[in-house]
C-alpha cells in the first residue's frame, strides 16, 4: 500500500512538471528505446533507490538498481540502470533525479552525524524532526533511516510532544505532563520539552516518557542528568537533547551519555548529492 501512495504522489509531481506536454522531448522521434544510468558525481550514501524504480517501472521501464539504500557509494556509480521509451525517459528525468539527489544527501549527512556521535556513545540514536518539507517527509524520513538515523515522530499523530508554546497553557512541566497523561491514549508516549535541569527532573517525576533537553549547552545537559540519577530517575525516562547541534559539537553532546539527539538539519539542511541521468545508447524501432 505504501508503494502505491508513494507512486501516486511521484505521478501528481510529474503532471505538475508536464502539465500539458513536453514541448522538448515531442522533437524525438517515437518508439525510440533507450539504456541511461544514474550515475554519482560525488560520494553519498543510497537512499529512496527502491521506491524511485519501482515508479519507474510502473512507467513501463527496465530497472536494474545497483545499490539498496543505506549503502554507500563512490564518485562515479551507477546508482540505477535505466531501459525503455526514451521520450518518457527524458519527461522523468528530473523528477527522478531531484528525488534521489535529495534523498540521498539527507542521508549522507545523517550517517555523518550518526559516526561522530557513535564514535564516543555506541548507543545513542540520532533522531530527525518534523523540519521537513511539505509532500516530501515519506523520502525525507526514509532517507534519514537510510543514513542511520530515527525517523522520531512521523506526524502529530504519533506521540505527545508538549513544547514551549503548550506549557504557556498551563502552570507547570509537572502540570503539562499529568495533563497529557489523562488525555493520551496508553499506546502514546509523552514526552516534554524542558529549560532547565530542575524542569527535567520534574518532568520524570510527573511521568513523562521522554524528556527533551531544549538548547540546552552542554554542561547543563551533564547536570541534568546528573539531577535525574541522584532522584532515581535517569533509566525510567529517555533523555533526548535538541537545539544547535552541529558536526563539530556532536560528539560533546553525545559523550553525556544521553540517549536521542534530534537534528532538524538533517533534513532543512541537507546539501543534495550531485547525481545525473546519461543516456548510453539509443535504438531505432
Amino acid at each position: 500500500m505504501a508503494e502505491e501512495v508513494v507512486y501516486r504522489r511521484m505521478l501528481d509531481w510529474l503532471e505538475e512538471d508536464i502539465p500539458f506536454w513536453d514541448a522538448t522531448s515531442q522533437l524525438i522521434p517515437p518508439g525510440r528505446e533507450a539504456l541511461a544510468l544514474v550515475l554519482a558525481k560525488e560520494p553519498g550514501v543510497a537512499a529512496c533507490v527502491e521506491e524511485v524504480a519501482h515508479f519507474l517501472e510502473r512507467l513501463g521501464f527496465q530497472v536494474k538498481a545497483n545499490v539498496c539504500s543505506g549503502q554507500g557509494f563512490e564518485r562515479g556509480s551507477a546508482l540505477l540502470q535505466v531501459r525503455g521509451d526514451l521520450r518518457k525517459l527524458l519527461q522523468v528525468e528530473r523528477l527522478v533525479l531531484n528525488i534521489l539527489a535529495h534523498a540521498c544527501g539527507v542521508a549522507t549527512l545523517t550517517r555523518k552525524f550518526v559516526e561522530a556521535a557513535r564514535e564516543v556513545n555506541p548507543k545513542v540514536r540520532i533522531a530527525a524532526t518534523r523540519k521537513t518539507l511539505p509532500g516530501l517527509r515519506y523520502f525525507e524520513k526514509r532517507a534519514v533511516i537510510a543514513g542511520g538515523g530515527d525517523p522520531h515522530r512521523l506526524s502529530l499523530s504519533d506521540m505527545v510532544l508538549i513544547k514551549d508554546n503548550h506549557l504557556k497553557c498551563f502552570g507547570s512541566v509537572g502540570e503539562a505532563v499529568k495533563a497529557a497523561r489523562r488525555a493520551a491514549s496508553f499506546s502514546a508516549k509523552v514526552e516534554v520539552e524542558v529549560s532547565s535541569p530542575e524542569e527535567a527532573v520534574e518532568a520524570a517525576k510527573a511521568g513523562a516518557d521522554v524528556v527533551m533537553l531544549d538548547n540546552f549547552a552542554v554542561e547543563e545537559v551533564v547536570k541534568a542528568l546528573e539531577y535525574l540519577r541522584r532522584e532515581g530517575l535517569r533509566d525510567k525516562v529517555v533523555v533526548e537533547v535538541s537545539g544547535g547541534i552541529t558536526l563539530e559539537n556532536v560528539a560533546e553532546y553525545a559523550k553525556t551519555g544521553v540517549d536521542v539527539i534530534s537534528v532538524g538539519a538533517l533534513t532543512h539542511s541537507a546539501r543534495a548529492v550531485d547525481l545525473s541521468l546519461e543516456v548510453m545508447e539509443v535504438k531505432a524501432p
